[in-house]
């Protein structure tokens, strides 16, 4: 059993070409994303039913206020390192760890002096305790080993899987059990320090390489010549992607927040996960593939159709079931956000769909796309949010990200993409048809089968996910049959792939 165990760990460290490297690192990556996830998501339902949603408005005005502070002086360091056409890195890391390392020292000094004004901003004075212990986190981040760059450049994510699924059991052990001791928002507090705690411990664990405070001008200019754009898009994805929350922190409540946020972590996070784990481990392999468009061109392809068949099954049933499981896994309590669930799942189809492209635009150097595409989604949620939100209150919020997100910017995003590779833009929307199709027979079955029978919830819920999930896998391998739609033949690749 134990050699049969090393040779499966074995034959799962990532190896061989491009691309049996890049999906046996697939592997690695969809476990560390389910394992931090899974975590996450089942830390938040447990901590439902013990805190109120107005706690978890509170933490999110403060994490809200952290992140803003990361993001906005975001210089894009790891991007430039591992978009670098050199395999060895070490030349810069020093210099890299002398960045970070100031950064979190000035993000904590900021937080700890802002928090009395920022919390007095959103009206909710018990926020400013909460900022400034938060503060400690980006101090850590900032004080980890640099190494740790090359998990990724180097495709090495099974040490990538070991580095964060550790942090977040660690953070579920603390959240939950703080919380049954004591249940109050400091609960969400402790867990998050202690994951930034685990991360900067075991990045001196998993990697040899050692830091020493040594800057070099000429690799700093490197660095944040690449990384300039890297950071105009994290400010401007900072507000596309929260500034929707801390206006409704500031415009309604904190308990507005906390429904608000919720709706957009259940809604959002299946379907973008899955395709942030393609995400990832595509920078590294279309950075390796960057002086072949045609190559570049058909993995773009191979990308979207495996996403869009994930991703429309995943958003659809989180739009079907939003009914019968918030009543059922959080409490009665939650009820008010069901149809904002329902409205972001929505979203989290289209924000699915087109996250891989930004890592086309990366690894072919043009990151100020992501910048100036978010200038201009930001602009048009910001002439819609205030009489939305004013009309509609929460709904009204997620109904504006939906349609900004419809028009303009899906069309634009994968016209952008598809002219980087030299490619047409329907080819990419051609990849969504068929999983639509499927998502929408099983979602109009399911929805008519509901309507004329009255269960519980709890009975509803659990009998809609597996026969969702039959029905689609039912409709989508006909269409395969039927019309060639190319589905099955990723799945052989993959498994090819991770066959080696």
């Amino acid at each position: 059993m134990r050699d049969r165990l090393r040779e499966l760990l074995k034959r799962l460290v990532p190896s061989g070409s491009i691309t049996q490297r890049t999906m046996q690192s697939g592997i690695w990556v969809s476990m560390t994303t389910i394992a931090v996830r899974f975590s996450q998501i089942l830390m938040l339902i447990i901590l439902a039913r013990l805190l109120s949603p107005r706690d978890f408005g509170l933490i999110g005005i403060a994490l809200l206020t952290v992140s803003a502070t990361r993001r906005f002086t975001d210089i894009g360091i790891n991007a430039a390192l591992i978009q670098d056409v050199e395999e060895n890195v070490d030349k810069y890391l020093n210099t890299t760890w002398c960045l970070e390392a100031g950064r979190g020292f000035l993000i904590f000094a900021v937080l700890y002096v802002a928090a009395p004004f920022i919390a007095d901003l959103f009206s909710e004075p018990r926020a400013t305790v909460l900022i400034q212990a938060l503060g400690l986190s980006p101090l850590l981040i900032g004080l980890r080993n640099p190494g740790v760059v090359y998990f990724k450049k180097d495709l090495a994510f099974h040490k990538n899987f070991i580095w964060k699924s550790s942090a977040s059991l660690v953070q579920f052990v603390v959240g939950v059990g703080y919380a049954l001791y004591s249940p109050t928002v400091w609960a969400l507090v402790f867990a998050s320090l202690s994951r930034s705690f685990v991360k900067f411990a075991l990045s001196y664990v998993l990697h040899d390489y050692r830091p020493w405070p040594e800057f070099e001008i000429d690799a700093a200019r490197k660095l944040i010549d690449y990384g300039k754009w890297i950071t105009g898009a994290s400010i401007v994805g900072f507000v596309y992607s929260e500034g929707d929350d801390a206006f409704v922190g500031w415009f309604l409540s904190a308990t507005a927040l906390g429904f608000y946020q919720y709706a957009y972590r259940m809604a959002d996070t299946p379907a973008t996960e899955f395709s942030g784990i393609i995400s990832k481990i595509t920078f590294p392999a279309y950075s390796k593939l960057q002086d072949d468009l045609d190559q570049l061109r058909e993995a773009l392809i191979q990308t979207t159709r495996l996403t869009a068949f994930v991703a429309f099954p995943l958003a659809f049933g989180i739009a079907l079931v939003a009914p019968s499981f918030v009543p059922v896994v959080l409490g009665e309590e939650w009820e008010p956000m069901i149809l904002t669930m329902q409205i972001l799942a929505i979203y989290g189809l289209m924000h699915a769909l087109t996250r891989n492209f930004g890592e086309v635009w990366k690894a072919l150097g043009r990151p100020d796309y992501i910048a100036k595409l978010g200038v201009l989604r930001v602009v048009c949620i910001a002439l819609l949010i205030w009489p939305a939100t004013a009309r509609w209150g929460i709904e009204g919020t997620a109904l504006v990200v939906v349609a900004v997100y419809m028009i303009p910017m899906l069309p634009l995003e994968v016209y952008l993409a598809a002219q980087m590779v030299n490619g047409r833009s329907m080819k990419l929307y051609a990849e969504y048809v068929y999983p639509f199709v499927a998502a929408t027979v099983m979602f109009a079955s399911l929805r008519y089968a509901t309507s004329i029978t009255q269960v519980s919830p709890l009975v509803e819920l659990v009998v809609l996910v597996p026969t969702g999930a039959l029905l689609y896998f039912v409709v989508a391998y006909l269409l395969e049959r039927q019309f060639g739609w190319g589905i099955g033949h990723n799945l052989r690749m993959i498994r090819d792939g991770l066959r080696g």
